[in-house]
């Protein structure tokens, strides 16, 4: 693995990465398909949602007038940062009061965050975050080639500084939307057993497993559970 190059202090530039999955004469099959669905499912998707982006857009800034989009540093691939597009779900100066409540932390591993009534959220952050609205705009990071539709979920740069050796083998790929964990208790999982399942996933991944994620996710985002 390459974990110097990992080191989100380090990976600041664009950097040559290879899968490891096998190529047939140069060409790797997986990596193409995979890419090609990212695009065809985010474009779909951006079009499709462009009522629902107007109508969460019109609700938040009627709330508290401030900005709709909140721009979240993560760190991507083999350590790239880059910044990922969610909708606002909190109040305007959420971050500097995030210390505040950092011992309130349901999580009982500090390499994540996680408070199921965090006093930051809005009326309306707490409706969009509870069926993943907020994350919809992520479409346009998936366009962009900084994430996919599968594979482990973008990491905060505060977490990857907490990494232990393993943890790093999850940022061998892109980070994506929705991934094993996601589909199976999303924020109720421990952050141990997503690294286990984030690991499962990268070992196993396939363009059918992909797919079978992606169905996966549907209910489980309409029932809402597990979301703070």
């Amino acid at each position: 693995m390459m974990h110097a190059m990992m080191n989100p202090r380090l990976a600041n530039d664009a950097v040559t990465f290879t899968t490891g999955l096998p190529l047939v004469q140069g060409v790797d099959f997986y990596g193409h398909s995979k890419r090609a669905l990212d695009i065809i499912i985010s474009t779909l998707a951006i079009l499709a949602c462009i009522p629902l982006f107007l109508m969460v857009a019109i609700a938040i800034k009627c709330e508290d007038g401030g900005r709709v989009f909140y721009w979240s540093p993560r760190v991507g691939r083999a350590g790239r940062r880059f910044q990922c597009l969610k909708f606002r779900s909190m109040v305007v100066d959420a971050d500097k009061h995030f210390e505040n409540i950092r011992s309130l932390n349901q999580h009982t591993d500090d390499r994540t965050f996680k408070l199921p009534r965090d006093p930051r959220i809005t009326f309306v952050g707490r409706w969009i975050r509870r069926y993943s609205i907020d994350e919809l705009p992520q479409f346009w990071n998936i366009l962009c080639g900084d994430m996919s539709i599968v594979g482990p979920r973008p990491a905060l740069l505060e977490e990857v500084q907490r990494y232990r050796e393993l943890d790093y083998n999850r940022i061998d790929v892109l980070p994506g939307l929705t991934c094993i964990w996601q589909v199976s208790g999303r924020g109720d999982v421990p952050f141990d057993r997503q690294i286990v399942m984030d690991l499962e996933y990268i070992r196993s991944r396939s363009f059918l497993t992909d797919l079978k994620l992606i169905v996966k996710t549907i209910p489980v985002v309409v029932s809402g559970k597990g979301a703070y």
